[in-house]
């Protein structure tokens, strides 16, 4: 994890000395990373929990008792495959008001698989909200956070009122794993692989940067690496990525039905708020400061309940630059009222590897943000703002 003031690396023990000489600064996070590994927990296979669910509320079947997922399924991390299972198991218990639905396939050929959940209005006739979990794969409390999105929305609807307002003025499209193809590797192989497995041709190294294949401001250099090797590599040409095909796809085809109210990129970890633009650090969004308003009130909410604290602000200029990445792309081209990346916990003392016990802790305060931007992003339309006066210029005009 790298900001524009701090980095975060893993070194071995007989290192740490080296780095520290090159570094003004210098401290120890976490001494041992595979305990911090150990304290993840392994992954546990879905034993099928469910709890009994009495409600008759736009469930297919006359029958008032069905089987649905339990929550249990949050205390732990899972199996990819498991993930799919999750899903199925969960829509097969609300099929009046939810679809399984695919955004095109990953290198490997493993369906890009969410799920579709709507209201009173009935399928597709809402503007939607779309969340991508697992972009990249290393950061697995992500898929856990999406899932449970899902699990909220659907098993409160008829006992939630303020569920059941979000769930019947939006349709929702929730994709909790984006990079299957890498977060199985994470689970097979190298738990702190980042990118897809896409092999390159002339290089032996594999992998694309899933954020960085996005075809807005693709010329722009800075935030995304073309060297094959580095962990933001773009690959050659935008949108080229067999998965980014599938998710601007599902942008585009949300964009041109009713419109994408609101867009969550979930990321861990370093608990920001972001939005546009990283392309370049002076630009703002035509509706930045009503960004910044829901922002604030999401961070504000959590920090009241718990007293974790999120920094907010435009992505470049509170982290740092990001180029051909999922919200620049889905707020321009996709014209999302609202999109925003959200990074999760924590701060570095596990970071990707946060404990099975911080599992449920950091889904219920998500959870908590997200549906404080959502009941607040609910009145306006991207045609609602202005464009800024006067309008700032990127880099390729100055």
């Amino acid at each position: 994890m790298a900001t524009s003031d701090h980095l975060d690396v893993v070194v071995a023990p007989d290192n740490v000395d080296s780095v520290a000489a090159v570094a003004v600064k210098c401290t120890i996070i976490t001494e041992d990373v595979g305990a911090a590994f150990k304290e993840e927990g392994n992954v546990v296979a879905y034993a099928g929990d469910f709890y009994l669910s009495c409600s008759l509320s736009l469930h297919s079947s006359a029958n008032p008792h069905f089987l649905v997922p339990s929550e249990t399924w949050f205390t732990a991390y899972h199996p990819y495959a498991d993930h799919l299972s999750f899903l199925t198991d969960l829509q097969s218990s609300f099929t009046g008001q939810s679809e399984i639905i695919t955004a095109g396939s990953s290198v490997q050929g493993r369906a890009l698989t969410g799920i579709h959940i709507w209201g009173s209005g009935g399928k597709g006739s809402k503007p939607a909200v779309l969340f991508h979990g697992t972009v990249h794969a290393r950061e697995w409390i992500t898929t856990m956070a999406t899932a449970y999105m899902a699990w909220q929305l659907l098993t409160k609807y008829s006992t939630d009122a303020s569920v059941k307002a979000l769930v019947d003025k939006f349709d929702f499209y929730i994709m909790p794993i984006v990079n299957p193809d890498g977060f199985v590797y994470t689970q097979t192989n190298d738990r702190l692989w980042r990118k897809n497995r896409q092999t390159v041709s002339g290089s032996s190294c594999i992998g694309r940067d899933n954020n960085r294949n996005w075809p807005y401001k693709w010329e722009v250099s800075g935030g995304a690496s073309t060297s094959p090797c580095s962990e933001t590599y773009k690959s050659v040409a935008g949108g080229d990525v067999p998965e980014n095909k599938g998710m601007i796809a599902q942008v585009n085809q949300l964009r041109d039905s009713r419109g994408i109210r609101l867009y969550i990129d979930f990321h861990s970890y370093g608990q920001y708020i972001l939005w546009p633009y990283g392309y370049d650090c002076s630009a703002r969004t035509e509706n930045d400061a009503a960004h910044r308003s829901i922002a604030t009130g999401a961070a504000s909410a959590i920090s009241a309940v718990s007293g974790t604290r999120y920094t907010i602000g435009p992505s470049c200029s509170t982290l740092y630059a990001t180029t051909e990445s999922s919200t620049d792309s889905t707020d321009v081209t996709g014209n999302a009222t609202y999109s925003y990346t959200y990074e999760l916990w924590d701060t570095g003392t596990y970071g990707f590897t946060l404990p099975v016990n911080q599992i449920q802790p950091t889904m219920r305060e998500t959870w908590q943000r997200v549906s404080v931007t959502e009941h607040t992003s609910k009145t306006y339309t991207k045609s609602d703002f202005p464009n800024p006066s006067p309008p700032l210029k990127s880099p390729l005009l100055r």
